[in-house]
């Protein structure tokens, strides 16, 4: 008899409310085994109050690959702990810094985080170590970050032996100024980067060259420090720590903790009743929808849960809609569920994640805000309302539960997404396959050119500096173009430069716009100014912990989005206009009829009306706007297929259209099965007849300033890429396209024209045309 474990059952009481005559929404179930625990002993080099903090606080014996990455740290090796979830990596760091502090009175240490909620916790962790032993009362760990004070800035600079804070602000805070931080920077002994999965595409290729840049500063003071990496999802972790500074490292993989048992649920919401989209397919229900209900199911039963969401206002959403089921089933549970997500104010986050550690919030819908490792204990669940676009995302977010190492259950619920169906119907694909290697490139010149910039400021640049950046050709079109200058040895910035505020350093466009309630002039929130003219649009629905708005003016220039409260009866969608232009063919393959291509593009687009979409779906009418254009250079992976083969291939010419975007938007949404992406990370357009090939072509391109390595994976992956695409959309249950094949929840045109049929014809033409496929 098969054993029943705690998210079986836990999932059996939700599954007894579906419908006996419906088809289960659950596609697949796994187990994953308890792991007993192997310890290691304590280091002879630990110093003993260290040791007696640790015993205080229920630590009496260490685990295995904590001791082993402690000792490598000790011994001066760079070192990546790559261990799971819950794992106790912040002790491989706690041991050696510590025991440092007690041995040398002027010691410091540096801890980066990709997130605040994680400095933050780390540094209340540790504060409680220590708080109240006298041998300790001289370190005064201090947050410096965004929502640090200023004067507080300066007392942590002054006085704090262990700062905790993160990229932004070391590029922004202490680089620049490290003449300020110079007694802090001689002394600098550790350099802790937590969660180094997060620092893949643009963000880890510029903060690979944040930490390069402090690195040599502080060795420029005379310092030496180690850096210690930490991360439950990485691929290579060696190879990964070693990218990010630059430097040789070693790997501690071999996780010797205890855990309990996790059940693993793949989940397709299923059909709508009465229901169908504008062809006459039927509707599933929408992910967020679908996730509500089992947050709401959830809480009802007693466990608490954390529902991961793809977007902000998804995550509003989802968090209302929960709510509003509670309210029916179980009113006196409304108020322990909430939404938490990034662009919310210090203190609402400050709040809720107290809320959601002392227990007294059930159920939180967030976005990956939360993925990253804050110790919230006893979580006895996590749904992942979508595919959250890599292995190791998805990792992340399901080890956040089970952490009193008891049993737990984790739930991916599908999206109407070619990937997302893809892997709930073919689960090996992501149960059993491991997680991706980070792709970053610091070579980027769009991203490096910057960086030196920044470096030159702060000491000038040596010719064994730009040889190690390999830079040497870079450092020359700055020195023509009159931002860097040549005096003997070394390069100096040109008068009056100051780089650091050109860069953001997360990959954004432009600076932050605020999002202010005008009838209170009350501060809502934030969003990257990248992102304004498609989420805070004059006429489009912002909502915020369950309060809705309709924005009326966005300014660009000052920064500003002006609202009002108002509860509209429906919801809004932006369309674009783009254009790609190929600037230079990077590697090309031709098959025949068939050109592959990676190339350096300029996109250009332009957000030029919104949809106004009642509740149930149906468009209600299109608003036009009146918005600046964006331009975007970057890399695109690239294919053209000439007329006739299509033709051959049973495409008539007035199908190229609507089957040239449907492929298009397959490829989009399979492309995260070979690269590190989802699909918010990439763009795309299709061309009957491109002006720059005068063919049939399909871009895919990468959508950040340079590129970030997607879409050279998507080229050198190409074969596997384009079949498991072909596969996805045949495979599609639905008779004209979907969002589950060739819909995107993010084309500027609507989704217009979407030709699946011809599309499915397309592929398999790509298919058959590229020999490497055999």
């Amino acid at each position: 008899m098969e054993q029943t474990t705690y998210g079986t059952e836990l999932l059996g009481r939700t599954l007894a409310g579906e419908h006996p005559d419906t088809e289960s929404p659950l596609t697949h179930l796994a187990v994953i085994p308890t792991q007993t625990a192997r310890f290691g002993r304590w280091p002879d080099w630990v110093d003993p109050r260290v040791r007696e903090a640790l015993n205080d606080h229920g630590i009496n014996e260490p685990w295995q690959h904590q001791v082993q990455a402690a000792d490598h740290a000790v011994a001066g090796r760079h070192v990546s702990i790559c261990t799971g979830t819950a794992s106790g990596k912040s002790l491989a760091y706690q041991l050696p810094i510590l025991t440092t502090f007690l041995e040398d009175p002027n010691a410091t240490a540096l801890y980066l985080s990709p997130t605040k909620a994680l400095g933050t916790d780390q540094l209340r962790a540790v504060s409680r170590l220590i708080t109240g032993r006298k041998d300790f009362s001289h370190l005064q760990p201090c947050m410096y970050d965004g929502d640090t004070e200023q004067e507080l800035r300066q007392w942590a600079r002054l006085h704090s032996r262990w700062i905790f804070t993160n990229p932004d602000m070391v590029h922004i805070g202490i680089n620049p100024a490290h003449a300020r931080w110079r007694q802090f920077l001689a002394r600098l002994r550790y350099i802790v980067v937590d969660e180094c999965h997060h620092y893949r595409g643009v963000f880890g290729s510029h903060t690979a060259l944040v930490l390069q840049r402090l690195l040599r500063l502080a060795r420029r003071y005379g310092a030496d420090p180690v850096v210690i990496g930490a991360s439950a999802t990485v691929a290579n972790p060696e190879q990964a720590l070693s990218r990010l500074i630059g430097e040789p490292a070693v790997a501690v993989t071999e996780d010797a903790s205890p855990h309990g048992e996790r059940t693993v649920a793949l989940w397709e919401p299923g059909f709508v009743d009465n229901s169908h989209g504008d062809q006459g397919t039927p509707l599933r229900r929408p992910a967020g929808a679908e996730a509500a209900r089992l947050l709401a199911d959830f809480v009802i039963e007693g466990a608490r849960t954390l529902c991961f969401v793809r977007s902000r206002r998804g995550t509003e959403v989802t968090a209302l809609r929960a709510q509003q089921l509670l309210a029916d089933a179980a009113p006196a549970l409304v108020d322990r569920v909430a939404a938490y997500r990034a662009g919310y104010l210090a203190d609402d986050r400050r709040r809720l994640e107290k809320a959601l550690a002392d227990g007294d919030l059930l159920g939180v819908a967030t976005t990956n805000a939360l993925e990253l490792g804050i110790d919230i204990s006893g979580l006895d669940a996590v749904i992942v309302a979508g595919y959250p676009g890599t292995v190791a995302s998805f990792w992340q977010q399901a080890g956040r539960a089970g952490r009193r190492g008891a049993g737990s259950l984790v739930v991916l619920v599908a999206r109407d997404d070619p990937l997302d169906t893809y892997l709930v119907h073919h689960p090996a694909a992501l149960l059993d396959r491991p997680v991706e290697a980070t792709v970053t490139d610091p070579a980027n010149p769009y991203i490096l050119g910057p960086h030196l910039l920044c470096a030159a400021t702060e000491a000038p640049l040596t010719g064994a500096e730009v040889t190690a950046w390999d830079a040497t050709e870079l450092v020359d079109q700055l020195t023509a173009d009159g931002l860097l200058r040549r005096r003997k040895a070394a390069w100096y910035p040109a008068p009056g430069l100051d780089p650091h505020a050109d860069i953001d350093i997360r990959g954004g466009i432009g600076g932050q716009i605020l999002i202010v309630d005008t009838t209170t002039s009350r501060l809502l929130g934030t969003v990257d100014g990248g992102r304004a003219t498609r989420t805070v649009h004059p006429g489009a629905v912002y909502l915020h912990q369950g309060e809705s708005f309709v924005v009326d003016e966005l300014d660009l220039h000052d920064g500003l989005a002006l609202t009002h409260p108002e509860e509209p009866d429906w919801t809004t969608s932006v369309r674009e206009d783009s254009e790609v232009e190929i600037l230079r063919t990077v590697r090309s393959e031709t098959f025949g009829p068939l050109t592959i291509a990676l190339a350096e593009v300029r996109v250009t687009d332009q957000v030029v009306a919104y949809l106004r979409k009642a509740l149930s779906g149906e468009i209600l009418d299109s608003v036009p706007l009146d918005l600046p254009e964006e331009v975007l250079e970057t890399k695109a992976v690239m294919y053209t297929v000439e007329p006739e083969a299509l033709v051959s291939a049973g495409v008539p010419v007035d199908k190229f259209p609507g089957a040239l975007h449907a492929a298009e938007h397959a490829a989009i949404g399979m492309l995260g099965l070979v690269a590190t992406c989802d699909r918010w990370d990439i763009g795309g357009l299709s061309s009957n007849l491109h002006s720059g090939t005068g063919l049939p072509t399909v871009f895919v391109y990468d959508g950040y300033p340079g590129g970030a390595g997607f879409a050279e994976r998507g080229y050198d992956a190409f074969p596997t890429w384009i079949r498991a695409t072909g596969e996805a959309v045949s495979a599609c249950g639905c008779p004209f396209g979907c969002p589950s094949c060739i819909q995107s929840p993010k084309c500027g045109n609507g989704n217009e024209p979407l030709d699946k049929a011809h599309a499915i014809r397309v592929l398999d033409l790509v298919q058959r045309l590229d020999p490497r496929d055999r």
